[in-house]
């Protein structure tokens, strides 16, 4: 189960660890936008926001919706709450672990 775990927190981080995901990320806190929307607010080209929508939905942070010829993005609650459960999982384990012994 924890190799579980840790597969899918490495695809979590890999997504957030790149400075055009996050503003992605911040830009769908206000709610569902076109890829139109997104391509102009950041300035750049639809095949690379394409991409980053894409590293972004395979690893659960965002949902797409396809409407006519434009696809709609916006934040995934499960997702995110994924990204939380895990980190709540370390702070867990900072009060149950103790001093390493192997430097003794």
């Amino acid at each position: 189960m924890w190799t579980k775990k840790r597969v899918k927190a490495a695809v979590l981080f890999h997504a957030l660890s790149d400075e055009t995901r996050l503003d992605l990320l911040d830009r769908l806190k206000r709610g569902e936008q076109c890829v139109c929307e997104l391509t102009e607010a950041l300035q750049t080209g639809q095949s690379r926001l394409s991409f980053h929508l894409r590293v972004l939905k395979d690893a659960g942070l965002i949902h797409d919706r396809p409407e006519g010829r434009w696809m709609y993005y916006s934040l995934n609650r499960e997702g995110l709450e994924n990204l939380e459960d895990f980190i709540d999982e370390l702070k867990r384990a900072i009060g149950c672990s103790g001093p390493s012994k192997q430097c003794e």
